[in-house]
């Protein structure tokens, strides 16, 4: 299994960013794909997910209405739309997969699969 994240980097305040994450090695479909964070010196943060098998989701407070998961299950990748960046937007994002349902990812479910990060600074 692998998952692979690209499209972080620098952006000021009030700018957008895309992610992607490319997953293979596993059934796209049975799996829920979730976005973490981690800023310097904080707790990693579950902040959206996205059901393989009916495409529901689920986004963290902090970033309501701000972000948006897809995915396109052709190319077996889940994408995370972020704009209105804002500084505390910072940190390295981690995309993971788990065959469990999207409900406990707001839970907080420990993830089996992980990708290696992206690093993303919003910039004041």
């Amino acid at each position: 299994v692998q998952l692979v994240e690209s499209g972080g980097g620098l952006v000021q305040a009030g700018g957008s960013l895309r992610l992607s994450c490319a997953v293979s090695g596993l059934a796209f479909d049975d799996y829920t794909i979730g976005w973490f964070r981690q800023a310097p010196g904080k707790e990693r943060e579950g902040i959206s997910a996205i059901s393989g098998s009916d495409g529901s989701t689920y986004y963290a407070s902090s970033v309501k209405g701000r972000f948006t998961i897809s995915s396109d299950s052709a190319k077996n990748t889940v994408y995370l739309q972020m704009n209105s960046l804002k500084p505390e937007d910072t940190g390295v994002y981690y995309c993971a997969a788990d065959i469990s349902e999207i409900v406990y990812f707001a839970a907080g479910l420990e993830y089996d699969y992980w990708g290696q990060g992206t690093q993303v600074t919003v910039s004041s």
